[in-house]
């Protein structure tokens, strides 16, 4: 109640505004939103980036709570219907609300989240005291990510004494993570825990390829993770699991490198490809952080915003 009572006194001092943009979590505020922006006669449009409800299903909260996953689905399916105009990344994540509470395609319009590139640019590798090939992975350890396979890929690899993964983050598959890595002996995976987002372009340059997600459940199908766009801005080969979505966005051998989800042989053996041919390595890095200038950076981004924006402006 009292964020409430302060975002409704902060904006009784917004001046004239042509749209209201919600971010997420928005679904949460949108019956609010409504309200506010209907009583300036002003379009409301929705940064819908990903399903409460889906997230909350496929970590177990709806199982062991169907009451509250049926609220969670009713909420987000109004949510939905109050805006103007619905702003998701993917086809396939349309597709999905489509299927889910009956939206029609047309309400909705694409970005895709892509990278911050005050960020993640690229920078100079630091020297290397060893000739180790570094495979790196960074980010929250869920199923969406599909760490098991890079676990068992690792393991696959353990013979080959100068390739090792570096796992950077935390979460709550981690300890379970952590104990498949002990069970299958696989010593060349390192577990970092956090570090600073400033640091990890510095991390990204140390290592030879940059891993993207392997998942294997509906969200992780469905969209772009932003370690794969980040990767592309760091200028580092990016290798990642293989879905309709990635190809809609990347060309495999020519932007990223695709492997199928779920195969953890196709994992190790795409390891080994990259890490015996560097010319491979190179034209990944150049050619997809080529792509992530052109299309993938804030400005490019904030252009394609802009553009869904005025569509439902009103005179």
């Amino acid at each position: 109640v009292a964020v409430y009572r302060q975002l409704l006194s902060a904006y009784r001092q917004v001046g004239d505004y042509d749209v209201m943009l919600l971010g997420y979590p928005g679904q949460m505020d949108a019956l609010l939103a409504r309200w506010l922006a209907h009583r300036r006669g002003k379009p409301l449009v929705l940064d819908v980036f990903m399903s409460i409800y889906l997230i909350a299903e496929e970590r177990g909260l709806v199982k062991r709570s169907p009451l509250s996953g049926r609220l969670l689905h009713g909420m987000e399916s109004l949510a939905c219907r109050l805006p103007d105009r619905l702003i998701l990344d993917t086809a396939e994540y349309v597709a999905w609300f489509g299927r889910s509470y009956g939206l029609a395609a047309e309400r909705f319009r694409l970005v895709p989240t892509g990278a911050d590139d005050r960020i993640f640019r690229p920078v100079e590798p630091p020297a290397r005291s060893d000739d180790r090939f570094r495979l790196l992975y960074y980010g929250t350890f869920i199923r969406n990510h599909g760490l098991d396979q890079i676990v068992r890929a690792a393991a696959l690899l353990r013979e080959q004494k100068d390739v090792v993964f570096e796992l950077v983050g935390d979460g709550p598959e981690h300890p379970r993570v952590e104990a498949l890595a002990r069970e299958l002996d696989a010593d060349n995976v390192r577990f970092v825990g956090w570090v600073e987002k400033s640091e990890l372009p510095s991390r990204a340059a140390a290592a030879d390829v940059c891993l993207g997600a392997f998942g294997t459940t509906p969200q992780s199908i469905m969209t772009i993770q932003n370690k794969i766009y980040e990767g592309l801005a760091m200028r580092r080969p990016v290798l990642t699991g293989d879905s309709p979505t990635v190809r809609a966005a990347l060309i495999h051998g020519r932007h990223a490198y695709l492997v199928p989800r779920d195969e953890p042989q196709a994992l190790a053996e795409a390891v080994l490809a990259l890490k015996r041919d560097p010319a491979l390595r190179d034209r990944l890095a150049q050619e997809g952080y080529s792509l992530y200038q052109q299309r993938y950076t804030p400005t490019a981004l904030g252009a394609r915003m802009l553009a869904h924006l005025q569509e439902v402006v009103r005179p």
